[in-house]
């Protein structure tokens, strides 16, 4: 008789211990179902037709619309005939809602990149907060990847969908169309975080310089039309992996206010690299400590310190230690080869020579350009750029050299026609 009690209390225990896990089962299979309805709907409210939920996705769906319109020109051909470029092929509500003849803004930053480095977009929008003109390169499978994923991010993210305007480029024999048609690469894009966990699978898939299929990363193209898609008073053209100081944007507009820029101005940052894990320093002073014990130093400082060294760091670095929170100018240099400074400069500026592609001489002859022109260099007090991680030897693409070499006959040639373009200028290069 106990034995019998046993047994069906143990029959009771196992009845309802498997009755708990049909519950579960019956649990997660409905999970997995709304959550396979919900990426199925997240997919068809990013990618799939305009009439879905109407009302509550009016200017979701809009959007779409217009990337479909810019998709359909079918872009146009840069002057060497090699590249296809999608210009505002995304538009900021910044860019969408200025009124002809509105003011456009004083500042506003210009930057290129590939998808693989299109991650540090939301790292650099945290920092800077303002209008950002972004350029894509894309090849092959990749000019698919590009579209969609810049889409994604002006669809998903809020900062991104009001600030950033993309524009893609691509070899002229390519097109980019809308990615309707591909639901298993697209379908896990659900939010913000989503696209930037995405575009982390591609960081690594190759350097900007080392692309597959022997391609040229046109550089100077990209940053010509990065910079002709900001239509405010001054640009910033930075590389995508760098960081501007804090408060930059509010900063310069103040010294701008005080203070009546010459007509062939420009006003550089000195330029940095830092540790990777070191975290990126927002101010001077912060700057300066690191830069004191060795974990910022000098951009391009093993690869080509001469290329920076004009800057005068030692005088930077004393001038002005304590923040003040005013940004000013400290002193005003000449141009000296081969200096290629990073600065903010009046949309007037000569465009980049977009005969120069790959690795060597492509801002050099830009800031050899801008000193026959008779620009001046006025350093700012407080602001700079930095770059994430130390440059080293041997981390560079194999074709390095070559290509510095080839450019270096390249940039011979630029200078001479400089001769001829600015017939009265003086000064030479």
């Amino acid at each position: 008789m106990h034995l019998s009690k046993k047994c069906s209390a143990f029959r009771v225990v196992l009845s309802a211990l498997l009755l708990v896990a049909l519950l579960q089962l019956i649990y997660l299979s409905f999970l997995s179902r709304f959550h396979g309805k919900q990426q199925r709907y997240r997919y068809s409210e990013l990618f799939g037709g305009s009439g879905s939920r109407r009302s509550a996705q009016q200017e979701k769906n809009s959007r779409k619309e217009r990337l479909r319109f810019s998709l359909s020109t079918g872009g146009i051909f840069d002057s060497s005939g090699q590249y296809r470029v999608y210009k505002n092929l995304i538009k900021s509500d910044f860019t969408s809602n200025q009124k002809p003849g509105s003011d456009p803004g004083v500042l506003a930053m210009a930057t290129h990149t590939t998808i693989n480095n299109l991650h540090h977009l939301d790292s650099l929008l945290e920092r800077w907060q303002n209008p950002l003109s972004v350029a894509v390169f894309a090849h092959g499978q990749d000019v698919k990847f590009a579209t969609a994923l810049a889409y994604a991010l002006s669809f998903f993210c809020p900062q991104i969908q009001a600030l950033v305007d993309f524009h893609l480029v691509c070899l002229s024999g390519e097109m980019a169309s809308f990615p309707e048609q591909d639901r298993e690469t697209f379908a896990g894009l659900e939010d913000c975080a989503s696209v930037f966990s995405r575009l982390e699978t591609h960081r690594d898939q190759h350097k900007n310089y080392a692309m597959s299929g022997n391609v040229s990363y046109p550089n100077n193209l990209l940053r010509n039309v990065a910079r002709g898609g900001a239509e405010s008073a001054y640009v910033l053209v930075i590389d995508i992996d760098m960081m501007p100081s804090a408060d930059l944007h509010q900063q310069f507009l103040a010294m701008a206010a005080r203070r009546e820029p010459a007509a062939a101005e420009v006003f550089v940052l000195p330029a940095f690299e830092i540790r990777h894990a070191r975290k990126m320093p927002a101010t001077k002073s912060e700057l300066v400590q690191l830069y004191q014990v060795g974990e910022v130093r000098p951009f391009y400082e093993e690869l080509c310190p001469r290329c920076q060294a004009p800057t005068n760091y030692s005088r930077w670095v004393n001038s002005h230690v304590r923040e003040t929170g005013t940004l000013e100018v400290a002193y005003t240099l000449p141009w000296v080869d081969p200096w290629e400074p990073f600065y903010i400069g009046p949309r007037a500026v000569p465009l980049y020579d977009e005969s120069f592609k790959q690795y060597g001489f492509n801002r050099i002859s830009q800031a050899c350009e801008l000193h026959v022109a008779g620009y001046r260099f006025s350093v700012l007090s407080s602001a700079f750029v930095v770059h994430r991680g130390f440059k080293i030897q041997g981390e560079f693409h194999a074709r390095k050299d070559e290509e510095n070499k080839h450019n270096r006959v390249l940039f011979r040639s630029f200078k001479e026609g400089l001769k001829a373009k600015y017939p009265s200028s003086s000064r030479r290069c």
